[in-house]
């Protein structure tokens, strides 16, 4: 999935939860993030803290890479 803005990260996040069968509660357990910023990163927020979004995203097993467009 192609990440362009807050909004399609925080479905990939969603989709990536749901598939591993995972509830937010459990992820805020495992992490110490709150439901709220869960839910926030979600929905698309844009003023979430990055550092915590790629927590999130490495503990779903979900790589974040950077390429230069052709």
């Amino acid at each position: 999935m192609k990440i362009t803005d807050s909004k399609s990260f925080g479905m990939a996040i969603r989709e990536r939860r749901k598939k591993l069968g995972y509830t937010q509660k459990y992820i805020s357990e495992f992490t110490g993030v709150s439901v709220s910023f869960l839910s926030d990163l979600e929905n698309g927020k844009k003023t979430i803290e990055l550092d915590k979004a790629l927590k999130i995203a490495n503990l779903l097993g979900l790589d974040m890479e950077i390429n230069e467009r052709g």
